[in-house]
């Protein structure tokens, strides 16, 4: 078991040094324009990229908002169980965040999507109707890359394949945009 921890670390060490730095400090840049120009940010995955969406529109949503003059609009299209059962039975389950977007979304917000695997439909259908219709698209993928990496207009990835190192570095980054408005409060007047 030490052994199978010890490589375990040493492999997520790794996938963390691959977060490329100068990216993630663009990712921050992007958060800055939408919450200077009080854009709608949507966030939203499947698993536990949904629940990394989740955890980090709580901490934009209310973390990093708690240090602005303003505060983030932020919403995680996970959330809303009734909503996306809805969708998905009523529909299809490649419907439930592109069905969100359209009650919600207007040109000019932002969507960020994760992806271990870069392919889910229902994120590759939501991203692809959010740049027809005017979003600024974000993805987060592992190394695999997928059609997200392509398809949105900025995407970061994570050198990669391993699920649970992959959402642990997305996380990561989250974390990092979240923290960079919280511990760095003269970013929001540069």
């Amino acid at each position: 078991m030490q052994n199978f921890i010890s490589e375990y670390l040493a492999a997520q060490k790794k996938t963390l040094d691959s977060i490329p730095a100068e990216a993630v400090a663009q990712l921050i840049q992007v958060f800055k324009e939408a919450w200077q120009a009080d854009r709608q940010i949507f966030v939203f995955g499947n698993g536990g990229s949904a629940a990394n969406a989740s955890h980090f529109v709580t901490d934009l949503g209310k973390g990093a908002s708690d240090k602005l003059p303003k505060r983030f609009r932020c919403m995680s299209l996970n959330d809303n169980v009734s909503w996306l059962t809805a969708l998905g039975n009523d529909y299809a389950y490649d419907e439930v965040f592109v069905g969100q977007l359209r009650n919600y979304a207007r040109p000019g917000d932002l969507v960020m999507a994760m992806s271990v695997s870069g392919n889910s439909p229902n994120i590759i259908k939501a991203v692809t109707w959010a740049r027809e219709n005017g979003l600024y698209t974000i993805g987060l993928v592992g190394s695999q890359k997928g059609k997200l990496a392509d398809l949105a207009e900025f995407s970061i990835t994570v050198g990669s394949d391993h699920f649970g190192r992959v959402e642990d570095a997305h996380m990561g980054i989250c974390h990092l945009v979240c923290y960079a408005f919280m511990e760095n409060p003269d970013l929001v007047n540069n």
